[in-house]
């Protein structure tokens, strides 16, 4: 129950921010939502299936213009690139977006020539349902826009609070945050209020996402801070809390340094719904990328490094208050008051639950792409392999031939460096099938060569480990696993034992009676084909629920698991 993995915990003054969530390592997005040009995101609603991003990709009528991508379901990749027509994007500059909760309403800045206040006003497009086409843009008008520069509109869950940057007169740095209300999305805009000192500074601070709660606003800013070292351009992103809607705004906190570098960090937005941040780095305007950061709830509430009862007793003794430690569901920073959703999540922690390295989940219905769940190994799928959606051990499976599916992922670990455990659900696969290897590079000694991390017998379909059998020879169960039930297999490898053990259905089943180690591979993995895709290794049946860990699980930790 050892919890362990988390990258950077946000911190402020050597303690624990009242978010109490940490984010592991940024990844950049691939095409077709990063290009070879500048490409900034900007909103994604709850659902997480549409993305709206600026970019000035060709193609455009201006620097930047407003592009938008969809996908059907959470598990497939996002779609082709939509260019929003001339109703959205003009000869400006329109670029910053922020949807409505409802996806209905679209709010952005721009700067074309056409009924504007200042060189940069807020404007707004309606559309009648998530299906239907934007319609024409219209200024947002004299009371939220100045003749001075408003930017970086952020529209609130209720779409009564309008969040947004001004360089108008009143304020305290070159373009400070202020807010705009108003009773119903009928009535008027009311003249905009400086968001205070606290938040705003002598520096330049643009709003980039509100909390359906408005009880967190994310912010870029290139005010000093502990995690850049300065420079032209130079921004970090940061976050201010509030305990409710109606107080004021605490001492912002910067989001750390994997968020956070020497470069410029612009534009974050959290998807709620999948524990995803998103954010634009890069060293000049021509070198924005987008790039996403899982984001993970701090379960441990007494730093004891373990997540046991006394954790528990924690919760239960701060049920039904706004006690931020333990609100940790169901959003990243909760949703103020300690009840069901917070102890759901704390459960899933408790009993077994320790980060993967990498997890393929496998729920995916479509596409080439095996997500790994927490962003950082998502793999290709080759030959064809079909999904089943519904036909999986844990909801989803991937369905291989036999003949030449196989899925390829990235570098994981090395297992000459560090203990291991590799997990699977399989259901099929023949005599000599391999169910996950390490690829053998071209060009490798046979000190760093692959090597089959599970596999089945040449003979009677026994589970079987080749890992560093070049020198050891294998290691082989007398478990039979080909014989069309599922059954969950594991692999741990313990680097400081060094010994191999396997296991099946939760149960040990095999483990080596001297030393095993000495072979190095930095390769990745093929999951479902042997080290050198020969002909007779490819998996036939059923691969669910891939996980690797960089450590070695005890008994206890496999059989919970297999659950």
């Amino acid at each position: 129950m050892i919890l362990f993995g988390f990258v950077a915990a946000i911190v402020f003054g050597g303690g624990r921010a009242k978010a109490d969530f940490v984010f592991g390592e940024p990844t950049k997005l691939g095409p077709p939502v990063n290009s070879s040009y500048a490409d900034l995101p900007g909103c994604i609603p709850s659902d997480t299936l549409e993305f709206v991003i600026s970019t000035d990709r060709p193609g455009n009528y201006g620097y930047l213009d407003l592009w938008v991508l969809k996908r059907e379901t959470l598990s497939e990749p996002w779609g082709a690139i939509v260019h929003l027509d001339s109703r959205i994007n003009t000869s400006g500059q329109d670029s910053l977006p922020s949807l409505s909760s409802n996806g209905l309403e679209l709010y952005f800045n721009s700067n074309n020539s056409s009924g504007g206040y200042g060189g940069f006003d807020i404007w707004m497009a309606e559309r009648s349902s998530l299906t239907s086409e934007w319609g024409s843009a219209v200024n947002l008008g004299g009371l939220v826009n100045s003749s001075a520069w408003d930017a970086s509109p952020v529209i609130s869950s209720d779409n009564l609070t309008l969040y947004f940057s001004s360089r108008r007169a009143g304020g305290y740095g070159s373009d400070d945050i202020w807010v705009s209300s108003r009773e119903t999305k009928y009535e008027p805009w009311e003249p905009p209020i400086n968001l205070g000192a606290v938040v705003n500074s002598t520096a330049s601070e643009l709003p980039c996402f509100i909390s359906n709660d408005e009880r967190l606003l994310i912010f870029n800013a290139d005010r000093p801070g502990p995690f850049r070292s300065g420079g032209y351009g130079a921004s970090d992103i940061w976050m201010t809390s509030r305990k409710t809607r109606f107080d004021e705004w605490e001492e912002p906190v910067n989001l750390g340094p994997n968020i956070n570098t020497t470069a410029y960090e612009h534009r974050g937005i959290f998807c709620t719904d999948s524990a995803v941040f998103y954010f634009t780095r890069g060293n000049a305007v021509s070198d924005y990328d987008i790039y996403q950061a899982p984001i993970f709830p701090i379960i441990d509430f007494n730093s004891d490094g373990i997540v046991d009862a006394d954790d528990m007793c924690i919760m239960i003794d701060h049920w039904g208050e706004d006690y931020s430690l333990c609100d940790i569901g169901p959003m990243p920073w909760g949703d103020g008051i300690v009840d069901v959703k917070d102890l759901i999540i704390l459960a899933e922690h408790m009993y077994g639950y320790i980060q993967p390295a990498a997890h393929w989940t496998m729920n995916e219905t479509a596409g080439d792409t095996a997500h790994d769940k927490f962003g950082k190994n998502d793999a290709l799928v080759y030959g064809g392999a079909l999904w089943q959606p519904a036909g999986g051990k844990v909801g989803g499976a991937l369905m291989f031939d036999g003949a030449d599916d196989y899925v390829d992922t990235p570098f994981i670990l090395n297992p000459g460096k560090t203990s291991l455990s590799v997990t699977a659900w399989i259901r099929g696969g023949a005599t000599g099938q391999v169910i996950i290897s390490q690829a053998d590079v071209e060009g490798q000694s046979a000190l760093e060569s692959g090597g089959t991390w599970l596999g089945i017998s040449p003979s009677e379909g026994r589970l079987m480990t080749g890992l560093m059998d070049i020198f050891f020879g294998p290691l082989e169960s007398e478990s039979v696993v080909a014989d069309g039930q599922w059954h969950h297999v594991g692999l741990v490898y313990d680097y400081a034992a060094m010994k191999r053990h396997l296991y099946v259905d939760g149960a040990q089943v095999a483990v080596d009676a001297g030393i095993v180690a000495g072979v190095q591979s930095t390769a990745g993995l093929y999951i479902g084909a042997g080290q050198t895709l020969d002909a007779g290794s490819f998996f036939s049946g059923l691969i669910d629920d891939v996980r690797i860990y960089n450590k070695a699980l005890t008994p206890d930790q496999i059989q919970s698991l297999s659950r």
